[in-house]
């Protein structure tokens, strides 16, 4: 006698086909928010001090977390990052791949740890520099080895093999990114408007979340 083998429920399908969806609406929330609120700025007060006029080419993303555009861009960090956390668990539910159980929540948990920051960095603005510090690595850092993970593991399928490519390509470039923000960036009130350490960040950004939306689109298109 043979026995036939188990087949994904219906609802379950839908359900991780729904969630991936979250993948690609809060990073397309979050881009929208620091593009049309940084147009928007006029400048935030930090330490004391008042940054005038806001650059997106010299000033961090996180400079939108103060003064008016603050209750706008953390919002967008937290609700962005929900969306992103429940896109995870959706791409999670609906790779298929031959590796076990353990190497796939693995590469679900690193891949976690990029909405987790961006919810921290919503939380505790740029004034809570320790906390927000520890946010942006988890969002933007840890990209470098969960894409590594995630990349190896969707190499191993026949559907993503062109999307492993490309996160084990986004990986190296990533970490190029990151170093070139903390080389560009001043943590002085004095450099707040030189330099490029903006405009850096924003690529780095881009990249991470544009992986991400690579990630998720399959995954909500893919059907049982």
């Amino acid at each position: 006698m043979t026995t036939s083998p188990p087949i994904t429920s219906t609802s379950t399908s839908t359900m991780a086909r729904w969630l991936a969806l979250g993948a690609i609406a809060g990073p397309t929330l979050f881009t929208l928010a620091w593009l049309i609120l940084g147009s928007l700025s006029t400048g935030y007060p930090i330490f004391g001090a008042r940054i005038e006029p806001y650059s997106p080419i010299a000033q961090p993303i996180s400079g939108l977390g103060l003064g008016d555009t603050a209750p706008f861009m953390n919002a967008a960090f937290v609700v962005g990052g929900v969306m992103l956390l429940a896109g995870v668990a959706g791409i999670a539910m609906t790779v298929d791949t031959q590796r076990r159980r353990t190497a796939r929540m693995t590469c679900a948990v690193l891949l976690a740890a990029t909405p987790v920051g961006m919810i921290i960095d919503g939380v505790f603005d740029l004034e809570a520099m320790v906390p927000h510090s520890i946010g942006f690595l988890l969002a933007a850092g840890v990209p470098v080895a969960s894409f590594l993970v995630a990349g190896s593991l969707f190499r191993t399928t026949r559907r993503h093999r062109r999307l492993g490519l490309w996160l084990l390509v986004a990986s190296p470039v990533i970490l190029a990114l990151v170093v070139g923000f903390f080389l560009t960036f001043e943590p002085t009130v004095e450099g707040a408007g030189h330099g490029i350490a903006g405009l850096v960040q924003r690529l780095l950004v881009s990249v991470v979340l544009a992986s991400f939306v690579a990630m998720a689109w399959p995954a909500f298109r893919q059907t049982r």
